[in-house]
């Protein structure tokens, strides 16, 4: 029976450990039999005091051995200032990984695998809130500050709260197939499983959120006009700049190209429209502005490693 640890701490945030333990929790209920052992471990004792005021009953960490563990998850929360500094439990999960199967975190979790040493020269995902600084802290690893969860190889990262069950559903999907998996999803009623490097929010909402005032206005223009074939001359015109001055104001405020931008407002509609049952391509690639389904195909495989026609069919449309 594989056993899933999942590591709490004080001011660990709740659905960062009950997100993902309900999924591998569903998995045995979807099965009939026990399929996976779960176990909650406490860094701090066996209660996990979570930001939210629940406590959750845990098995102290000192007393889980760190060999025979399938799956090691790390839960984050605003605790995880402190978990970084605590030497027992780095030392624990540095023993415990090499024999582990996988090794994962939820939303800010990842900065105690980045502490113990166990994502250098990785790709990780974690809280876009959280991505800068992890980055900075830790400069050996690559921070996807967009993905929703990333693996690589035998580590397997999140971004922030329900991220975490997105990864659990990947992860019980490599166990035990995908109709389980989607059977989860259904009984939770959440997304049917969204895949990792899907948008942690929307390219309009990243936009209006870092943008402010001062390109608000142009920002919500483009939105509004995604079926038309605007550019970003057009977008500099609405804002009363000169193309230079706004690409170079536009980075200042967002951190991204206009043009770039500009592609991932598309993207984000042409995901929404593949979401809509029997709607064409070529209507999906008009609407969304890319003109043709050529087009649509190139950029969408580019970015998310998949073609829309298996972005349909892994939404269940």
């Amino acid at each position: 029976m594989p056993k899933v640890v999942i590591v709490g701490f004080k001011d660990a945030q709740v659905l960062d450990i009950t997100g993902p333990m309900q999924v591998f929790a569903s998995a045995n209920d979807a099965l009939g039999t026990p399929h996976y052992e779960l176990v909650l471990a406490g860094a701090d004792g066996p209660l996990v005091e979570t930001t939210c005021g629940l406590g959750l009953q845990a098995v102290p960490l000192d007393t889980v051995k760190p060999s025979g563990i399938d799956t090691l998850l790390i839960s984050g929360g605003d605790g995880v200032r402190q978990a970084v500094e605590n030497k027992a439990l780095l030392a624990w999960v540095r023993a415990a990984a090499p024999t582990c199967r996988r090794v994962g975190s939820v939303c800010s979790g990842t900065f105690v695998l980045a502490a113990a040493g166990l994502a250098d020269g990785r790709r990780v995902a974690t809280h876009w809130d959280a991505a800068r600084l992890l980055g900075r802290l830790y400069p050996a690893l690559t921070v996807d500050a967009d993905a929703l969860y990333v693996k690589d190889g035998k580590l397997w990262t999140s971004a922030g709260v329900t991220a975490g069950i997105d990864m659990a559903l990947a992860l019980v999907e490599a166990d035990l197939g995908r109709d389980i998996a989607l059977g989860i999803a259904r009984r939770l009623v959440v997304y049917a499983h969204r895949p990792g490097n899907q948008s942690q929010f929307s390219a309009l909402l990243k936009g209006q959120t870092k943008a402010g005032g001062r390109f608000a206005a142009t920002i919500d223009w483009m939105a509004a006009h995604m079926a038309d074939p605007v550019t970003v001359s057009d977008a500099a015109a609405h804002a009363g700049m000169s193309e230079r001055s706004f690409h170079r104001h536009f980075v200042a405020e967002t951190g991204e190209t206009p043009a770039r931008y500009l592609e991932r407002l598309r993207l984000d509609s042409a995901r929404a429209l593949l979401e809509r049952p029997g709607l064409p391509l070529k209507t999906v690639a008009a609407e969304s502005g890319f003109g043709s389904a050529g087009r649509l195909i190139q950029v969408f495989e580019r970015r998310f490693g998949m073609s829309p026609t298996a972005y349909r069919q892994l939404h269940g449309r």
